[in-house]
């Protein structure tokens, strides 16, 4: 990261313990355990493959699980998205949404409880939900078996979407998402507009749909994000919003061209 970047997120990424607080002091710089955490989910590599010149990868390991369950990660993506939309003119909060799903395959590490097989996709692993805004920023994830129908796994990450924003009104979905989502979402107060296709037999660009497919190749850059290692759904979870937000860093501190 770069010092513009990192001050972005420096105040939400807390140590184990602080000035002035009792606790054994903090050793390991905050900013190189982010910088590593973003290392392993962009190249896929093993945590005790880290290079030298980042702290001890246990000790990264276990800042990535903390963070991963105490919603560090989410809260920074939060941030982050409300800025980009900010800055691109819109308000912080959307006010509309698109929804899809993803399976990814599970390795062996994956245990028996959290893993299904996806017999349409034929994979065998678990599937991550995620609702986007317009403008393709994630707002929910949430990571199930891959077995999990998208009535389920929809309206679980839905249910984590609409406490983010008080205006979202409006979600856009394929027709995977059937009577039960719609259902589900009209109790949150969100009304479903399904996107069917346009054409059989042939790629169509869908209105909206394109627009969360376009956020799972951008995370797809990330080679930790192409197969679920992760025992705990929530680690993996954690990944997803930490690659999330390395991109809108990015987005953030990249200069306008003229």
């Amino acid at each position: 990261m770069t010092d513009e970047e990192w001050a972005l997120i420096a105040d939400l990424v807390e140590p184990y313990s602080s000035r002035g607080k009792m606790g054994r002091p903090v050793k390991n710089d905050r900013r190189g355990v982010v910088d590593a955490i973003f290392y392993v989910a962009a190249t896929g590599c093993q945590w005790r493959a880290l290079p030298e010149k980042y702290p001890h990868w246990n000790t990264v390991h276990r800042y990535h699980l903390t963070w991963s369950r105490d919603g560090t990660w989410e809260r920074v993506c939060d941030r982050l998205r409300g800025l980009v939309r900010e800055k691109e003119g819109r308000e912080a909060d959307p006010s509309a949404g698109v929804i899809d799903a993803r399976s990814v395959r599970g390795a062996s590490t994956v245990g028996a409880a959290t893993r299904g097989y996806d017999a349409g996709k034929k994979v065998n692993g678990r599937k991550v939900f995620g609702v986007v805004d317009t403008l393709g920023l994630l707002v929910a994830v949430v990571t199930l078996a891959a077995s999990t129908s998208d009535n389920v796994g929809g309206a679980a990450v839905m249910e984590r979407a609409k406490p983010k924003s008080s205006r979202l009104s409006t979600v856009f979905s394929d027709g995977g998402f059937k009577k039960a989502f719609a259902e589900a979402c009209k109790g949150l107060g969100v009304a479903v507009e399904v996107v069917n296709r346009i054409a059989s037999g042939r790629f169509e660009v869908l209105p909206r749909r394109w627009v969360v497919e376009r956020t799972w190749s951008w995370l797809m850059n990330n080679r930790r994000l192409q197969v679920d290692y992760e025992r705990d759904p929530k680690v993996s979870e954690g990944f997803v919003w930490a690659a999330h937000s390395r991109l809108l860093m990015r987005r953030l501190t990249a200069e306008t061209p003229r």
